[in-house]
């Protein structure tokens, strides 16, 4: 049908084009033609047909292309403002179990008269603000990652007593290095959460950071649940730990700037992440 209209629309432009010329401007209508004439002929028809066709397809062209890229820009900042909000969503999902189990911990400390409150209540403040208000951002200091990671573990030692051994290292240098706020944590709730709390007995978490160049190698490593049950648990809310992690990842980062490798033995759960940190 729109085709039908734009032939029909050019030929009636043509058959008044023809006219005007002819009575208002001169009889010799198509000087440069093949020919004279004084008559609506076909030839005349078709090439005036085509070169109207041409003028009115070119500007439907800009026309197209400058409807697609504004399209595409509004596409696009949806998408950016999407991905804002999905990555804003993951970053708040860390447990509030800890919060809550450490609370707990500093009123029996409270109770006993502990001289540890007043440094378990402002790490915790510490570890809360850097949460709240340092996460905003799409990429967060690497040093402030780390004393945010350092905070927790803190307050997991208080939690945990002497139960259990945390062997962290640290290598290269973390001046003006930058990663997505929050994203080794996951990594170390996670392994406190399963590897620790769903343990009997002694337990020991093991955390290395080696920066070299400009990637970082972060690895950590826990017990798995000795427990059946614990075991079932732990194969399905640690798989939604993981699955926040790794679409944080695919938002956040090229897909070559960072490689996750997950392994899982008999004894042992271990995450490795190499991630581009310049």
């Amino acid at each position: 049908m729109y085709l039908i209209l734009l032939l029909s629309s050019i030929f009636v432009m043509v058959c008044l084009k023809f006219n005007l010329t002819y009575f208002l401007v001169s009889q010799s209508v198509w000087p440069e033609g093949p020919e004279i004439i004084s008559n609506l002929t076909l030839n005349y028809t078709v090439d005036m047909m085509f070169g109207e066709l041409y003028v009115i397809t070119f500007v439907t062209s800009i026309k197209i292309t400058l409807d697609f890229l504004k399209e595409h820009k509004r596409v696009t900042d949806l998408e950016k403002a999407q991905l804002e909000t999905e990555l804003l969503f993951l970053k708040t999902q860390i447990s509030p179990h800890f919060f809550f189990n450490t609370l707990n911990n500093i009123y029996s400390l409270a109770v006993e008269n502990s001289k540890k409150t007043p440094k378990i209540i402002l790490k915790l403040a510490e570890l809360m603000r850097y949460m709240l208000y340092e996460t905003k951002n799409k990429r967060q200091s690497l040093e402030n990652e780390i004393l945010c990671i350092q905070n927790y573990l803190d307050l997991e030692r208080v939690r945990l007593n002497d139960n259990v051994e945390i062997d962290m290292s640290i290598s290269g240098d973390i001046e003006d290095k930058e990663i997505s706020p929050i994203l080794l944590l996951t990594f170390i709730e996670n392994a406190f959460k399963h590897g620790v709390h769903k343990n009997i007995g002694d337990v020991k978490i093991e955390i290395d950071l080696s920066i070299k160049e400009d990637f970082l190698y972060f690895r950590i490593s826990n017990p798995m649940p000795l427990k059946t049950e614990h075991k079932e648990r732990f194969d399905r809310s640690s798989g939604i730990g993981l699955e926040n992690v790794k679409k944080r990842l695919a938002l956040g980062y090229h897909k070559n700037d960072y490689k996750l490798k997950i392994k899982a033995t008999k004894d042992k759960f271990t995450v490795k992440l190499k991630i581009k940190v310049s």
